[in-house]
């Protein structure tokens, strides 16, 4: 376990290393094949990983949020619909 948290953070210090080199937010392309796979196996996709790194603000609503509160509109608005009629 405590293997995989020092890769974990290995992903992270390559993160942003190659942030401060970079003076922006690394993207992708700015890695080779093996080493983006590598920090997405470890940090998940690679916004979570900026996020995972400190680089990125997280975001208060995830997409499975998102799309709870848009759901709970649409059936707010059937009620309403179904009311009227």
């Amino acid at each position: 376990m405590k293997n995989t948290d020092n890769k974990a953070e290995f992903a992270v210090k390559i993160l942003f290393d190659k942030s401060k080199e970079l003076g922006r937010l690394p993207k992708r392309t700015d890695f080779d094949d093996k080493t983006v796979c590598f920090i997405k196996q470890k940090l998940g996709p690679w916004p979570r990983a900026l996020e995972a790194a400190g680089l990125k603000p997280i975001l208060e609503n995830s997409s499975k949020e998102k799309s709870k509160i848009k759901r709970q509109r649409i059936k707010k608005k059937q009620k309403v619909i179904k009311q009227e009629k």
